[in-house]
Order: C-alpha cells, then sequence, then structure tokens
C-alpha cells in the first residue's frame, strides 16, 4: 500500500497548552488507524489541524503526495479528506436526505439527479434511507451519529476522520455502527477513528496510535499496544508496577 496521508513534525501551542508536539505519523491507502489518548491530550485537535481547521505553527502535511499544509479546510474536503464531529452537528431544520445531499453537492461537487441518487445510496448504506424526510433534529443520538458519518461520506471521502462517534451509545448500538463503519472500510475508504470505547475500535482498526498532552508515546498493533505498560499507566491510569 502506498501512503495516503503523512503527517511530518506537526506542532501547534495555544499559549503553554501544547495540543500537537511534533506528531508525526503515515496513514496508508485502505488503513483502519485508531487514536487513543486521555480527554485533554489533543486527538480532536489533531483531526483540526489534518482537515485545515486549524493551521500548524510548524510542520508537513501531505495527501496523495501533495504538501496540503496551507490548504483551506473546504478544499481539503474536496480533495476527500472529511470528518464527524464528537458533538453531531446537523443541520436540524433540514431533512436526512438534504443533509446529506448538502455532503454530496458541496463536497463531492455532484449536482442534480447525480447528487441526489448519491446521497440516498449513502443513507441506504448508512441504514438512514427510511429516515430521509425526517428532520434531523428529531432523530435519536444513534441516528444522529449516523447521520454525521453519512454527511461525509455524501462528500466522497479518500479518508474518513470519525471523532468520537460510538461515545454515548448502547452496546447494541454500538455494535449496529461497528457493523456499518467496517462496511465503509471493506468498500475501500481509508479510516482514522478516535474513540474511547476500546473494543468498538478495536473491532476495525488494523493499528493504533496513542497521543498524551499532545504528543505520540507509541504506534503499532492494536494487542501489543493495549499490552504496553506506558499506555496503560497515561491511558487507563493502571500502575505498570502493580
Amino acid at each position: 500500500m502506498s501512503a495516503l496521508l503523512s503527517v511530518s513534525d506537526l506542532s501547534k501551542s495555544f499559549g503553554a497548552v501544547v495540543v500537537a508536539d511534533q506528531t508525526s505519523f503515515v496513514v496508508e491507502r485502505g488503513a483502519a488507524i485508531g487514536v487513543l489518548g486521555p480527554n485533554g491530550a489533543g486527538k480532536t485537535s489533531l483531526f483540526n489541524l489534518i482537515t485545515g481547521a486549524l493551521r500548524p505553527d510548524a510542520g508537513r502535511i501531505e495527501f496523495g503526495g501533495a504538501d496540503i499544509t496551507g490548504v483551506s479546510a473546504a478544499e481539503r474536503c474536496r480533495l476527500g479528506i472529511c470528518r464527524s464531529f464528537q458533538i453531531p452537528q446537523p443541520f436540524g431544520g433540514m431533512t436526512v436526505f438534504e443533509n446529506a445531499l448538502v455532503g454530496a453537492t458541496q463536497g463531492a461537487r455532484l449536482s442534480g439527479g447525480s447528487a441526489e441518487v448519491h446521497a440516498i445510496e449513502v443513507l441506504e448504506a448508512t441504514g438512514l434511507l427510511p429516515k430521509a424526510n425526517i428532520r434531523a433534529g428529531a432523530l435519536t443520538l444513534l441516528e444522529r451519529k449516523r447521520l454525521e458519518m453519512a454527511r461525509a461520506l455524501s462528500a466522497r471521502p479518500k479518508l474518513l476522520l470519525l471523532d468520537e462517534i460510538a461515545g454515548g451509545l448502547t452496546d447494541a448500538e454500538c455494535g449496529e455502527l461497528i457493523e456499518t463503519i467496517n462496511r465503509v472500510h471493506a468498500q475501500g475508504t481509508t479510516i482514522i477513528w478516535i474513540e474511547h470505547v476500546v473494543h468498538a475500535l478495536l473491532a476495525v482498526v488494523q493499528k493504533l496510535i496513542v497521543i498524551d498532552f499532545g504528543k505520540k508515546i507509541a504506534e503499532g498493533e492494536p494487542r501489543e499496544i493495549m499490552g504496553s505498560a506506558e499506555v496503560k499507566e497515561i491511558y487507563l491510569g493502571m500502575d505498570p508496577d502493580a
């Protein structure tokens, strides 16, 4: 596999608060990568840097071999970098279909019937087609989280960033979400997933990255990473000598 995303020595701080500390990693095309870390570790800030919502103080981001460090968030979306948000942010007064249509027209740059067909296909793939004509503001939490993913998918992402999309769900709802994410990944979409629901993450990803105070402290195969004494101490709050 070739590299789709390359992050090199990425740094960002707000005064004394460091959210990215010379962070470097590579995401191969077709991979599914998990990101772990305690609250405040800089995980969402990392997504904001990758998507262009934040500009780094130093470092470089390459996507598909091209330097996108200075590229706007809107253009990165059109290039194929799309995300969901930790707190669902649907257009509440619009229908589920209209929300997906926004992604199809503004992200994938489709129009007319092509945009509508694509939006319908995405809603079907994410299990939301029966809710197509329901206002997004009336959806359940699971449905809003599905809509977050559907709206991102409707922009035809090459790289899908999922931010704590399993948080607050029941075990059954989480299982449904895992099935949907695995189905999306199997269709060729590269995924980076931030998640505190570790069992859900491990059901999808092939590699884990762990960050703390903006610094990458571990990267590798999930079982190896979860067995690391440093990860247990920092992320799980366990004494490695106990």
